[in-house]
């Protein structure tokens, strides 16, 4: 990253998972490597298992990047519940039951890469000169959803993401 950028969130995702499909970093790795080739994976971190802890996802060409962490415990086990409660009416039967067993889950934050060398502007020519190109990196959460057998949510809007 050059001196004159920085990273910015623009929306996070969750991959809901039971933990007993939690991945090897290996696994993580091969995932997002066949995913995109347009990536570099930086600060990969596994546990004393081998199992997976976190990744940083760099692209470049997309302006974008990614954070993705594995988290579990009694805050995933509550979250999950109460996404499963405001999501019956939309699910399928199979998703809630799926749903509803899922104790872990991956966190992946979207980041965009942004000049800040140039200020002010018009925000029609930002997004005509490159701006964040997120196909890629929703190609990683479609990777990891498969290799988890998870459910991809958006918390933001509360939706399953196909």
């Amino acid at each position: 990253m050059e001196n004159d950028e920085q990273l910015e969130w623009r929306d996070t995702y969750f991959i809901l998972f039971e933990s007993a499909n939690r991945p090897t970093l290996t696994q993580v790795e091969a995932s997002i490597t066949d995913a995109t080739r347009r990536a570099a994976l930086e600060n990969l971190e596994a546990d004393d298992d081998g199992l997976f802890e976190s990744v940083l996802v760099q692209a470049p060409d997309d302006n974008a990047a990614l954070e993705i962490s594995y988290e579990t415990g009694e805050a995933v086990i509550d979250q999950t519940l109460a996404l499963a409660d405001q999501l019956k009416k939309e699910l399928q039967p199979d998703q809630l039951t799926r749903l509803l067993r899922c104790d872990a889950r991956l966190d992946v934050m979207l980041f965009e890469r942004v000049d800040t060398d140039g200020f002010g502007g018009d925000e029609e020519e930002e997004w005509e000169g490159g701006a964040l190109d997120p196909a890629s990196m929703l190609n990683v959460v479609n990777a990891l959803t498969k290799l988890t057998d998870g459910l991809p949510i958006d918390p933001a809007s509360g939706a399953v993401m196909t």
